[in-house]
């Protein structure tokens, strides 16, 4: 019985925060209303969460049409901690340092190759670098997450196909290497992530990561899907040709093989016989009426329509959001997209482009620090 107490408090802790994150600025009497506790439990709780300062009182609002004591308003108190972001990609590491609200306040991005021999060293360095001349707060660095492009389960790496880190737990590393709580998560799950905290409204969205590979973060109904093994999402692993080009994961024809940026990348090295192709080359290319090109685009936008069809089919989205350098610097070939789901199922969901662009794996990372460290689930930051 007293484990079932410190647990509703914890609970209730919780919900109160939420609101306040949610609502802010927000008198005490308003969070009763909208937590549904009564105010002597507010009261106490707003009096713990101002003693570990995560919410300060930030003024004083006007009296009701009765007239009364005016009401104190109360915010969270973004600048409590710390919070540190890594995105492994197969050719960069990108790094965030933020307040718990997501406000960056240093990132950084470095370009080379990575692989199972370099991928510990050069996390642990990105991570020692980003905490070079820390802003005070109360409670310091509260976590790092860390995004791995391939199947990620309670922390552990199962499968990429760009770093073999089979048998290594990059995690039990990591937390020897500091003090403070370790995440490691699924590239795209944590770009949803982001999107859904810092970005969008609806509470059932897909975010697809198109870089490198093709991959899906699922939220519906508030809530990340991950499925039974960690593979949920993996949709760049559907096979579109049978007995197509060959897949690390074992397949053949898989849909990122044809439809990916780096696929993109590859068709047009190959035509003109270059080494270096970006989004900006794409683009330029673009801009110029290239006539390869655009039949290039054409045809990917084609062959990532169906994928995009077969999520609209299975999760019935409030809204799919494209996250990649090349479609976000060409915001029209999603309206493209658009145009080829044709399906009376695919009506009313909405299709835009990532606002949050490549740092949207990041402030998915800081998201999901920050809601373990407070242990509020699946929180929304006001834009």
């Amino acid at each position: 019985m007293i484990t079932d107490k410190y647990l509703i408090r914890e609970q209730n802790e919780s919900l109160v925060l939420k609101t306040i994150i949610e609502n802010q600025p927000i008198s005490r009497a308003d969070i009763s209303t909208c937590s549904h506790l009564n105010k002597a439990t507010v009261s106490s709780i707003t009096t713990s969460l101002m003693d570990q300062e995560l919410v300060i009182e930030s003024g004083i609002g006007p009296s009701g049409a009765t007239g009364g004591r005016k009401p104190i308003f109360l915010t969270f108190n973004a600048q409590a901690g710390l919070a540190i972001a890594i995105d492994i990609g197969y050719n960069y590491i990108s790094s965030m340092l933020s307040y718990l609200d997501g406000t960056s306040i240093y990132s950084q991005k470095k370009r080379l190759s990575i692989s199972s021999e370099n991928l510990l060293d050069e996390i642990i360095e990105s991570a020692k670098s980003i905490q070079r001349d820390l802003p005070h707060t109360p409670h310091g660095i509260v976590g790092m997450s860390v995004a791995i492009h391939g199947i990620v389960v309670d922390n552990n790496i199962r499968f990429s196909p760009f770093y073999d880190v089979t048998g290594t737990s990059i995690h039990d590393a990591l937390t020897r290497a500091f003090s403070f709580p370790i995440l490691i998560e699924n590239e795209a799950n944590l770009t949803a992530l982001g999107e859904y905290t810092f970005a969008f409204d609806q509470k059932n969205l897909i975010s697809v990561s198109i870089h490198s590979g093709i991959g899906v973060g699922i939220i519906q109904d508030n809530k990340l899907q991950t499925g039974a093994h960690g593979h949920s999402g993996e949709i760049g692993h559907t096979i579109l040709y049978k007995n197509g080009l060959a897949c690390a994961c074992g397949n053949r024809g898989c849909l990122e093989k044809y439809a990916s940026n780096k696929a993109i990348y590859e068709k047009y090295s190959e035509h003109y016989s270059v080494t270096s192709v970006n989004s900006d080359t794409i683009t330029k290319a673009l801009q110029e009426k290239d006539s390869f090109t655009e039949e290039l685009l054409d045809e990917k936008i084609a062959e990532l329509a169906i994928g995009i069809n077969s999520l609209v089919m299975l999760y019935d989205p409030e809204i799919i959001i494209i996250n990649s350098s090349l479609y976000n610097k060409n915001p029209k070939y999603i309206g493209e997209i658009k145009k080829q789901l044709n399906s009376v199922f695919a009506r009313n969901v909405t299709l835009s482009a990532s606002s949050l662009d490549e740092e949207a794996t990041l402030y998915g990372g800081i998201s999901a620090v920050v809601t373990q460290f407070l242990k509020i689930p699946f929180l929304k930051f006001k834009a």
